[in-house]
């Protein structure tokens, strides 16, 4: 089953620390948000392989907004 993960927060996207196609652990860092001069690290909440992020560098993201799909 697919895990979605998405934004708790409005905030930029820092850096994107994985693509699409990588094999990702329970733990792992996918993305780093960026809010009030705070980074915030989006992390996989469970191991599998990352088959969509739907954000790029630069990126505003809203709460509730898409980050990434692990199945």
């Amino acid at each position: 089953m697919a895990e979605e993960i998405r934004a708790e927060m409005v905030a930029n996207v820092w850096k994107v620390v994985a693509s699409e196609g990588d094999t990702v652990s329970d733990g792992d860092t996918l993305v780093i948000l960026e809010s009030m001069k705070m980074e915030i690290p989006v992390v996989a909440e469970s191991g599998g392989t990352l088959t969509q992020l739907a954000v790029k560098e630069g990126d505003v993201v809203q709460e509730g907004d898409l980050i990434a799909v692990i199945s």
